[in-house]
């Protein structure tokens, strides 16, 4: 837009200052033809005036051939011609082209050539002072040199100022441009710092000519709410109706493992359960995901939170879960408080979901260990949780949180959710989660709090 703006006046002004040019060498043209053809008809009159007392007939005193014959440049030519006589006196035969000049009246002035030489003329015609009867035509000439030469001479003075005036122009349009492109500065802002909110945009300080653009994007985010609302109702129906239905069937399926003696029946129930309980949990983290993703008025509520005893307490739940699993779940950090704003329950999900990731994924006999991060007032504060178990290659720790994505090469039943829920809780605590590789090789997860969230 600012490059725009800017070619839009540039190229403009650009043809102006040609045309202003042009426009100004012709009048200063007009003007120096103005001024040569006064001191031409004066020089003539001058002329005329110095042989009305010459002495001798037919010939010119040497005041009135110094007035003729001085001309630095050589560019002056004169003709003093009789009617009765033909020519008299002159330094070139120059060509009237019929022009003939009234006794006792002002100068004629005319064009006339000498060879190829255009020159700029003015005639005078007075009575002959020794003979009454004759008549004298006095003509002076000069070539159109000098005329050009002071129209150039002003288009040279003027276009500079006038090119500064332009520059100057120029200078307050950029100034002018960048300070009324600044009016977009508080939207653009408010734009950048949105992260999942597709709610309308505040037009009290946006440009009433934008106001065209921001209600075109509010009616898009009308209809995005609109799609992703419908999307998630979708998934938390679907979910909610499959909770159901998996629940009576693992019931029937443990009826059936007590009542069967067949080895093969036992083993085709016992895969069956296992399916049965993966497809329970992904109903379970849809609707956690769901949860995540869309705003709730409870989660709107935010609280502080002391970190310091909300990790310990979740690495407790889960600690008969570890050792079922034969992993070494541990806990390191202060007591004292370190608080942060935030929903309790959404970030008891994060972590849980955490845990239950790194427990999956650990190997027996591994560890998995949970770390409070002290406060800082500078980089805010956090934790992390970290597993030596097999790791993600560098190569998909990027993919790590997206939906549905499982590492190519993880051999772990899955659905790919869980890391999602933890992504989408953090951004609405405007926390980040970096994934990393353990020094053991396992995984790093680090859940970063910004400064101004901690209270330490």
């Amino acid at each position: 837009m600012r490059r725009r703006l800017l070619a839009f006046l540039l190229i403009p002004m650009l043809v102006l200052l040609l045309l202003d040019a042009l426009l100004t060498y012709t009048v200063a043209l007009s003007y120096s033809n103005h001024v040569h053809d006064r001191d031409l008809a004066g020089d003539a009159q001058s002329l005329a005036a110095l042989l009305q007392h010459d002495a001798v007939p037919g010939e010119i005193s040497s005041q009135a051939r110094f007035l003729l014959d001085y001309d630095p440049d050589g560019r002056s030519y004169y003709s003093i011609r009789s009617r009765l006589h033909g020519p008299v006196s002159g330094n070139a035969a120059l060509e009237m082209h019929g022009v003939q000049a009234h006794v006792d009246q002002a100068p004629t002035l005319f064009d006339s050539r000498l060879g190829h030489t255009p020159l700029r003329a003015a005639t005078v015609a007075i009575t002959d002072p020794r003979n009454p009867q004759d008549v004298l035509e006095i003509t002076v000439a000069e070539t159109l040199h000098d005329r050009h030469m002071v129209a150039r001479e002003i288009l040279l003075l003027s276009v500079p100022l006038q090119l500064l005036l332009i520059v100057l122009l120029l200078g307050l349009a950029w100034l002018g441009v960048n300070v009324g492109l600044r009016g977009l500065e508080p939207l653009t802002d408010r734009l950048a710092r949105r992260e999942h909110t597709l709610a309308p945009i505040d037009d009290s300080d946006v440009p009433k000519e934008l106001l065209p653009l921001t209600r075109t994007i509010d009616n898009l985010f009308t209809r995005l709410r609109e799609l992703m609302a419908l999307q998630d109702r979708f998934i938390a129906d679907a979910a909610h109706q499959l909770r159901t239905p998996l629940t009576g069937l693992a019931l029937h399926v443990e009826r059936a493992q007590a009542h069967a003696n067949n080895p093969v029946l036992r083993d085709a129930l016992h895969h069956i359960g296992r399916l049965n309980g993966r497809a329970a949990r992904t109903a379970r983290q849809l609707l956690a995901l769901t949860r995540a993703q869309t705003p709730h008025p409870e989660d709107e509520r935010m609280t502080t939170l002391d970190l310091a005893t909300l990790l310990p307490d979740a690495v407790g739940d889960r600690v008969h879960e570890a050792i079922a699993a034969g992993v070494d779940l541990g806990y390191e950090g202060t007591t004292a408080p370190l608080q942060v704003r935030g929903n309790a329950g959404a970030l008891r999900e994060l972590l849980d979901n955490l845990l239950d990731n790194a427990l999956r994924y650990t190997p027996r006999e591994g560890s998995v260990t949970v770390r409070l991060h002290p406060a800082d007032h500078e980089h805010g504060a956090g934790f992390s949780v970290e597993d030596d178990g097999p790791g993600v290659p560098d190569e998909w720790l990027p993919r790590l949180g997206e939906r549905f994505f499982r590492v190519p090469s993880s051999h772990e039943d899955g659905t790919g959710l869980g890391l999602a829920i933890v992504q989408r809780i953090a951004e609405r605590h405007a926390a980040t989660v970096v994934y990393a590789r353990s020094p053991s090789g396992g995984l790093l997860v680090n859940v970063h709090f910004p400064a101004a969230g901690i209270d330490a």
